[in-house]
């Protein structure tokens, strides 16, 4: 049976180089931040990272590195348990506590990744009774979770209010109604419009959630994400996220919100019932974050100045780039073979950029994602602008 498969998965896979859509991963050499070493075929290579979630910086913290490095020594390596039967310690409830002060919610359940609190959300709660309308860019993860429930499914088009009420309209033939979006859609780097969802939601009884794996940390003044920047703090029902972002950018996700809904995500949500708890120390590493991110504002502030500075200066040298209110500066080449050839010509010039494509995006959607970070220096900045002007320039992008 496998030569028969093998021959289909060869010739699928040709298919997909022939389409300048096959991914390569490049092998990193240092710790991650603003500036790496990477393997190449000229050996290894110094360049300056665009493309990390690595939005405040954290990643290579001394601060977390050391608290990771004090609970291993006080708590061990792992859990080997998931936390019903003996996997939870008392970091994981400091952790739990600490994100539900930080989004202002009642309760926090940890998960070993943000798909997985995606993935596990709806299930447990909804039924063939209730309804789910999702935002047509929503995260996979989203996406994935509303397949594995049985609510009836509406959709709407990217932050369209008028189609977000349309369906609100069919939905209320069902029982209870949630709204699933993202905080921040991480292809373009667009905020969603949660005032207006949650006006809609208030008019048409439905519950809001929202994913702020990009957006929190990154928008709102002090960097609390959507809820701060529309002043809902408190107010969403349910709010999921990622420690694998700004966060420190390790792995870890979690859901937040209501007492109720997090306490039935304890007893039926299968990713947390089948999953092993996040070691310790990431778990004192993620603590030890949110200690930080409550002392001042120095990195969102950084961050946010470093984004504006990078966006404006594309945009004058005449780059294409997606409306954003967050530090995703979508460059769009629209082909996804130039998306490659891009980015191997900015790695040439000491720039690290990913080339995005189908099925990542949309076909005829293909872009460099450039990830800003509070880390970027303005020198670094001012190098990749630069590069990506004399690239874009070669490669006819820009005059």
């Amino acid at each position: 049976m496998y030569q028969a498969f093998q021959k289909h998965l060869q010739e699928e896979l040709q298919g997909i180089k022939d389409a300048g859509l096959y991914k390569n991963e490049r092998v990193i050499i240092t710790p991650q931040s603003s500036g790496i070493k990477v393997e190449s075929d000229k050996g290894e290579v110094d360049v300056i990272n665009f493309c990390a979630n690595n939005y405040l910086g954290l990643a290579d913290n001394q601060e977390l590195i050391e608290a990771a490095k004090e609970r291993m020594d006080q708590r061990g390596y792992g859990m080997a348990s998931v936390r019903f039967i003996c996997g939870t310690q008392d970091t994981h409830k400091q952790l739990e506590k600490a994100i539900s002060d930080f989004f202002g919610t009642e309760d926090t359940i940890l998960y070993a990744a943000c798909f997985d609190a995606n993935g596990g959300l709806f299930e447990p709660l909804l039924t063939d009774e209730d309804a789910i309308i999702s935002d047509a860019l929503n995260h996979a993860s989203i996406i994935d979770g509303v397949r594995l429930c049985k609510a009836v499914r509406y959709r709407y088009r990217n932050g369209d209010m008028e189609d977000l009420e349309e369906q609100l309209k069919k939905a209320q033939a069902q029982r209870f109604r949630i709204i699933a979006t993202d905080g921040v859609f991480s292809m373009d780097g667009n905020v969603c419009p949660l005032d207006k969802i949650y006006a809609l939601a208030q008019k048409y009884d439905a519950l809001v959630m929202v994913d702020e794996s990009h957006s929190a940390g990154v928008v709102g003044k002090t960097g609390h994400g959507v809820t701060e920047q529309f002043d809902l703090r408190g107010k969403i029902e349910v709010i999921t996220g990622t420690l694998g972002k700004a966060f420190g950018g390790s792995v870890g996700g979690f859901t937040t919100g209501k007492k109720e809904i997090i306490d039935m995500l304890r007893q039926r949500s299968r990713p947390y019932l089948f999953s092993n708890s996040i070691p310790p120390m990431i778990a004192a590493a993620g603590l030890k974050t949110f200690e930080l991110l409550t002392r001042d504002n120095t990195l969102q502030d950084r961050l946010h100045e470093n984004t504006e500075y990078f966006r404006d200066k594309m945009l004058a040298a005449g780059f294409d780039i997606k409306p954003t209110q967050s530090a995703i500066c979508a460059v769009m080449l629209y082909d996804a073979r130039l998306s490659q050839e891009f980015a191997a010509a900015l790695q040439d010039e000491g720039i690290y950029v990913t080339g995005f494509y189908y099925p990542v995006v949309p076909k005829g959607q293909a872009r460099i994602r450039v990830q800003l970070s509070a880390a970027h220096t303005r020198e670094q900045l001012d190098k990749g602008i630069a590069a990506f002007i004399k690239v874009g320039r070669e490669m006819g992008v820009i005059k």
